[in-house]
């Protein structure tokens, strides 16, 4: 296999999770008795880009289909991320009703509906009837496709150019990444503003984040391979900022190579912190295996002490993330009886890969349990203030 950057043979595994079902592939009960489909979740770093990316295996098609179940809105703190993301941009670039916004991936209207209150043009691209659905109930227009050079030319020669593209969490769920980015600038206004959100690899080796990995993530980014990546696409990174999201983010701000707008401090500042804390090395990335796998198995020990003393264990969040981390463990409803989650397109379904059953928030209360695992850790916070959780289990957490 070869860098999907930089065309580089790649040799080095950044870390290997064995075989595991999409993490978003939620079953039902009819498919319980069908055969599940594996594939190999093994991750490279290149040592020349420092790219690190998901083993070739399939397409995105396979992975985003009609009635993919994750839905923005369902997070509380997700919805109020993105308002105050959009109060702050539509100020900053002063956008109004001659403008307009681009939004790709923009699931179920999360983040659109604040412009559009606003009465400020906008346009979604988004591969998946289920979410887009919903934003155009939102009366959001949505471009039902996956987004490329291809389609952006089409954009392009219909005037469909954006003072402002966003993309948030989708930089990394794209296969052809030099593609999606020459894309960018194909319908990027000549004074026009692109800003991305990803998870930030620095932040994920240092917090030992391995359950972020999952197919649907191709890539895993840091700001210097996306420096790179710009480049060679006639763009530049102009701004940069750190956010709690997932674990620890950037919002990359871009613009055209030959912008007049200054490159602030803060993007070489970010540059060299990547290369203090050996992101350009290649045994930091060697380095990440032991602890992902120590992790894992002081889960399982736990979890197996837990039910010799026979006490129950339940889940809370049927999130990609915890898909990962139950499938890399193998954990089964033997150890951990259900999972309870908030959006209605999971409930009643079950989980790919260990088939633990997902129930609606308001039977935990009725579960009985002495443990509960919060599998979507970073959003951990806001699920213990929707007070879902009783009092007299909270000192378990």
């Amino acid at each position: 296999m070869n860098c999907r950057h930089c065309k580089k043979t790649l040799k080095h595994i950044f870390l290997d999770l064995g075989f595991a079902p999409p993490s978003n592939a939620y079953l039902n009960k009819n498919d319980l008795k069908k055969q599940e489909i594996y594939f190999p979740l093994k991750v490279y770093v290149c040592k020349y880009c420092w790219l690190v990316q998901t083993e070739d295996y399939t397409n995105a098609e396979a992975l985003f289909t009609s009635d993919y179940a994750y839905f923005s809105s369902t997070s509380t703190g997700w919805l109020n991320h993105a308002k105050n993301y959009a109060d702050k941009i539509i100020k900053e670039l002063s956008l109004d009703k001659d403008s307009l916004v681009i939004e790709i991936a923009s699931n179920d209207g999360y983040l659109l509906k604040n412009f559009l209150v606003k009465n400020i043009p906008c346009l979604g691209i988004e591969p998946t009837a289920s979410t887009a659905k919903v934003a155009e109930k939102l009366g959001i227009p949505v471009l039902r496709s996956f987004f490329g050079k291809n389609l952006s030319r089409q954009l392009a020669y219909k005037g469909k150019k954006a003072d402002l593209i966003i993309g948030n969490n989708v930089y990394a769920h794209v296969p052809d990444i030099n593609d999606f980015t020459k894309g960018l600038k194909e319908i990027l206004k000549s004074k026009g503003t692109i800003t991305i959100e990803f998870p930030h690899i620095m932040r994920m080796i240092e917090g030992a984040q391995f359950d972020t990995i999952y197919h649907e993530h191709f890539s895993y980014l840091s700001l210097h391979t996306v420096n790179r990546i710009f480049k060679k696409s006639g763009l530049r990174i102009y701004n940069v900022e750190e956010l709690p999201t997932h674990g620890g983010s950037l919002r990359i701000y871009g613009c055209h190579n030959n912008d007049t707008r200054k490159t602030e401090k803060l993007v070489e500042r970010i540059l060299k912190e990547e290369k203090k804390q050996g992101l350009q090395k290649l045994t930091t990335y060697l380095n990440f295996k032991p602890r992902a796998e120590k992790i894992k198995n002081d889960l399982v020990e736990f979890l197996i002490k837990q039910k010799n003393k026979n006490k129950k264990v339940v889940a809370y969040g049927a999130a990609a993330k915890g898909n990962t981390l139950l499938n890399y463990a193998g954990i089964k409803k033997d150890l951990i009886s259900c999972v309870y989650d908030a959006a209605k397109a999971k409930q009643g379904r079950f989980m790919p890969g260990s088939h633990i059953p997902i129930l609606p928030p308001n039977q935990l209360y009725r579960s009985r349990a002495d443990y509960i695992l919060i599998l979507p850790w970073n959003i951990a916070s806001e699920i213990i203030k929707k007070n879902i959780i009783k009092k007299k289990i909270k000192q378990n957490l």
